[in-house]
């Protein structure tokens, strides 16, 4: 019996200098062959989703800046904000800065919506 532990125990101290290296540790960082869209494409991108997307409606205006997207405007529901984040970045912005403003009663209306959370004793 010890000698088959002695042998387990020098195998498993051996496995990592047989063994190839993981795909994990070898791993070749990704490089995006795509082209990043010029400022005017992700601009038209953004413009035609923006017209048959709801939040068309809300009357956001946006700037585009070296691949930077810039968010201004206001509305009265809470995805919306979140949705105009997603379309800026679906369209290829390289970043995107969020200054729409959610109003108080689209925030309480949320906050209302969400389930209370407690803990039983």
């Amino acid at each position: 019996m010890r000698r088959f532990l002695a042998i387990l125990i020098a195998t498993l101290c051996l496995m990592p200098a047989i063994l190839p290296a993981s795909p994990a540790t070898t791993r070749q960082p990704s490089v995006h062959n795509a082209q990043t869209p010029s400022d005017a494409q992700i601009e038209a991108t953004i413009r035609t989703k923006l017209a048959k997307s709801k939040i068309g409606k809300d009357g956001f205006r946006f700037k585009v800046a070296h691949g930077v997207v810039t968010w201004e405007g206001s509305t009265n529901v809470v995805q919306h904000k979140g949705s105009a984040t997603r379309m800026a970045r679906a369209a290829g912005a390289v970043q995107v800065i969020n200054n729409i403003q959610v109003s108080a009663a689209a925030k309480a209306k949320a906050g209302a919506n969400l389930k209370k959370a407690y803990v039983q004793q």
